[in-house]
């Protein structure tokens, strides 16, 4: 049976892959299908929240998510784009950007160690080359406070929405070059961070060429495009590359110009919904347990790697 844990500071995050959750009352982490976990089921967490232009209370709030994904029992918890600083006006990015080895990621290098818990950090202000720039970093840091990989954003949000704002990112951030997979305890993960997901070429390299079996997709999408596309593109990812997807995503009003969708997911290979917290744009953790022998499953039973076409076939292809 479904059992409910209760931590007492926590959000209510329902695992919906086996059965429906049982709602106590004192619960506020719910899990779903614990029964039926199989062995080698791992267990993650991902995280909502509003990030503002203040980096002592977002650290406090990821603190504290932290710990419950810990007494959860989760292996690995996952942040969203910009956890750490979200600027009120244009530049202020720039002013709190530091080297990895600053004091701003190694405050959650020291959380991840006093915590034992993996943390995927999406999005981080790192110092770029010159005062001008920075990269978006996706940081991956180990239950003993080091950084295992680090991935900067390749593809950069340059866009005018329909009926909302313009985005210039290109013109504080040097893109990343470099496509990154690395190991963990519930997998081998794929790095990647927001505006990324338009581009399932970077998801097909992660999976056929880095061997991935769990997408990192940490964002902040927009009110306007997440209503639209956020979950769809995330099962589409999910299903096309046969992996598990871990979105943890900003949600809600930051400042008076900016919005973010929210809508913390976690998808599985078949590309169900098995973690998904019941309010959209509250702060709080999604659960659910990473279940390798489904991927294994999954990828048997549809062999789509031994399927695909090389890319030599295309080049000679007749389009």
């Amino acid at each position: 049976m479904p059992f409910c844990l209760s931590l007492p500071n926590s959000r209510i995050s329902p695992l919906l892959r086996h059965a429906p959750p049982i709602r106590c009352q004192s619960a506020r982490v719910i899990i779903a299908g614990e029964s039926n976990m199989a062995a080698n089921s791992l267990r993650v967490a991902a995280a909502q929240m509003t990030s503002i232009n203040d980096l002592a209370a977002n650290f406090a709030t990821c603190s504290r998510l932290v710990k419950e994904a810990a007494a959860a029992g989760a292996k690995l918890i996952c942040f969203p784009e910009s956890f750490s600083f979200i600027g009120a006006k244009d530049g202020d990015s720039i002013k709190i950007a530091q080297p990895l080895d600053g004091p701003i990621l190694q405050q959650y290098c020291s959380l991840a160690r006093e915590s034992g818990i993996w943390l995927s950090l999406g999005g981080f202000q790192e110092k770029g080359s010159d005062d001008e720039h920075l990269f978006n970093t996706h940081v991956v840091v180990d239950d003993a406070g080091n950084i295992r990989s680090t991935y900067s954003k390749i593809y950069l949000f340059d866009v005018d929405i329909p009926g909302g704002r313009a985005y210039n990112e290109g013109s504080f951030t040097e893109p990343g070059k470099n496509v990154v997979a690395t190991d963990s305890p519930v997998g081998r993960l794929g790095l990647t961070v927001c505006y990324d997901l338009r581009f399932p070429e970077l998801y097909q390299q992660l999976r056929f060429q880095h061997e991935a079996q769990v997408l990192l997709v940490p964002a902040a999408f927009t009110k306007v495009t997440g209503l639209a596309h956020w979950e769809i593109l995330l099962r589409a990812r999910a299903i096309e590359t046969q992996c598990y997807v871990i979105a943890a995503a900003q949600a809600g009003q930051h400042n008076d110009k900016r919005e973010s969708h929210g809508e913390t997911l976690i998808i599985d290979p078949w590309g169900t919904v098995v973690g998904r917290l019941p309010d959209r744009l509250s702060t709080g953790i999604a659960i659910a347990d990473i279940d390798l022998s489904l991927i294994d499953s999954v990828r048997e039973k549809m062999p789509i790697a031994k399927h695909r076409m090389p890319v030599e076939f295309w080049k000679s292809a007749s389009l």
